[in-house]
């Protein structure tokens, strides 16, 4: 039997932790030298007294929107025949990940590296450490799905399933945690957050799909209008790094140390979920092209949702922000060796499918 070719990720996810390096140095060097340009920026708000930045928020839906537009949630019926890979990516996404992580986040920031941070900047990247786990990966997924030669219809269904779950229990969730954590979250910043970064772009997404599709078909769909948006898609991203980097300019400089601490929860979480649902995909003999994409999804986030949702919460240049992007930062090397790791223990499950 031939094997399947080494896939590599496009050019721009292939180097993108060294995008993301030198949107911090630029970031930072605005911060820096232009301190009068970032209090501006920083100071428009989306709405007056909403505490959502405008440049960020429509930067972060240019990011969003495309991602809905590629949802089909016709697709979610055919989850029936294979229920098992869909309720284990549940289970981790929605029952294990935010607890674990909440856990991680007080063992660390609150008990062991507190001498090191203080009181008040533990309590605020724990909450950041919340929200980031808090809402399961949406876009990377189909890049890391690729990657293991996943099933795409499955991962699409994986994805679409979670966005309608979040549009729930995000809120509940993050602000549970965070009461735990004594981090007080006001009820309607958090669920303006969801509204706005989650309810629209998701609606806007689905409407503009099926119009579309019912006035150009699928193949114009897929092969004109989505391609049109990658370029979109890749400048929101990185001028939104350079903003947050920007707003977090004296955040980094001071507190570079920290951005080493927040990394470590971070990635013994990637790797403690990722585990759990692939060898919960084992367990119940899954297939291995639905069990891949599915331990992805519970490692890695939905990092534009957290970013917007903790410059909301606690301001750009809050430690719960400055957490969010240390997640961006350690994401893509991270998931990485997790998708070389399921490519290289591929063969674990044609010898249970087997023995089955």
């Amino acid at each position: 039997m031939s094997e399947s070719p080494v896939r590599k990720l496009p050019f721009f996810e292939r180097y993108l932790s060294l995008w993301v390096l030198l949107c911090m140095v630029l970031g930072v060097g605005l911060g820096r030298f232009f301190p009068g340009v970032t209090r501006t920026l920083s100071g428009l708000e989306f709405v007056n007294g909403s505490q959502v930045n405008g440049p960020i928020a429509v930067l972060i839906w240019l990011m969003i929107f495309p991602m809905m537009l590629k949802i089909d949630f016709s697709s979610i019926g055919g989850i029936r025949k294979k229920p098992r890979g869909l309720l284990v990516t549940l289970v981790v996404n929605w029952l294990i990940k935010p607890f674990s992580m909440a856990f991680l986040a007080w063992l660390f920031m609150r008990v062991l590296f507190l001498p090191w941070i203080g009181e008040q900047m533990a309590r605020e990247y724990t909450a950041g450490l919340i929200i980031l786990a808090a809402a399961p990966c949406t876009a990377m997924v189909f890049v890391w799905s690729y990657l293991t030669d996943g099933d795409p219809v499955y991962t699409l269904v994986q994805v679409a399933v979670n966005d309608l779950i979040m549009l729930v229990l995000f809120a509940p969730i993050v602000m549970f945690l965070c009461g735990v954590a004594d981090v007080v979250i006001p009820p309607r910043v958090l669920i303006t957050s969801v509204l706005v970064f989650i309810v629209i772009p998701l609606a806007a997404g689905f409407f503009t799909r099926q119009f579309l599709l019912k006035a150009k078909g699928l193949k114009w769909f897929q092969d004109t209008f989505l391609p049109t948006f990658q370029p979109v898609t890749i400048l929101a991203l990185l001028a939104t790094l350079v903003l947050i980097f920007s707003f977090q300019a004296e955040n980094l400089i001071q507190r570079w140390f920290a951005v080493l601490l927040l990394a470590v929860p971070i990635i013994i979480q990637v790797y403690f979920n990722s585990s759990a649902a692939y060898l919960l995909m084992r367990w119940l003999r899954v297939e291995h092209k639905i069990a891949a994409p599915g331990a992805l999804i519970g490692a890695s986030n939905f990092f534009e949702l957290a970013v917007a949702v903790a410059i909301t919460l606690f301001g750009p240049g809050s430690g719960a922000a400055l957490a969010t992007i240390v997640g961006v930062l350690v994401e893509v090397p991270v998931m990485l060796t997790v998708c070389a790791a399921c490519n290289g223990t591929k063969r674990w499950f044609e010898k249970s499918a087997n023995a089955a």
